[in-house]
């Protein structure tokens, strides 16, 4: 048995794609999972399975959601494996504020005309004088927002829909990351 952590996009965000947690529980019990929980309502979900890859477990919570909600949102899933090392990579350990770094995982690592485009983006907020930055291991982008994730147009270019949207990923905050980590390991 193995635990997977999924993590949905765009979920209950404004009163769009609304997928009651409780809900969502009941109907992957239902389908097969054990051990199924949810941290927050944002679409932080933990499931057991046996033999089966976090890719499979993707689009079986995919396919819940769609067929029981009728919602169609992007689920990127990691094994424990996968979320320490995101944990263990984390190039901002200095940063003491969770909420001021943040995790963006990405469906797979960019290829170069992604990552000419990160590099870019960064290079005319740090010229603009932004005290943000970003830094990408594997399919995970960093984004460190000293003064806020709320208030910062680099957080704002990567997260609006379509700027980037062949990276098309779903942002956490660092205490998100540890915490679900603490319950994936539980």
């Amino acid at each position: 048995m193995s635990t997977y952590i999924a993590l949905l996009r765009g979920v209950n965000v404004g009163g769009n794609n609304k997928v009651p947690m409780a809900d969502l529980r009941n109907e992957l019990e239902a389908a097969g999972f054990t051990r199924v929980r949810t941290y927050i309502q944002s679409g932080n979900v933990l499931v057991d399975a046996t033999r089966t890859t976090p890719a499979k477990v993707s689009v079986r919570i995919h396919d819940v959601i769609a067929s029981g909600f009728d919602v169609d949102v992007p689920v990127i899933t990691l094994d424990v494996a996968s979320l320490a090392k995101v944990a263990g990579q984390n190039p901002y350990p200095e940063e003491s504020d969770q909420k001021r770094l943040h995790a963006i995982f990405l469906p797979g690592e960019p290829g170069a005309p992604a990552r000419a485009r990160l590099d870019e983006l960064s290079s005319t907020f740090t010229a603009k004088g932004s005290p943000d930055s970003l830094t990408l291991i594997g399919s995970t982008l960093y984004l460190h927002t000293p003064q806020g994730f709320g208030t910062s147009d680099l957080a704002k270019a990567l997260t609006t829909k379509g700027r980037l949207a062949d990276l098309n990923g779903t942002a956490r905050n660092w205490a998100s990351v540890t915490t679900l980590l603490d319950m994936a390991q539980a």
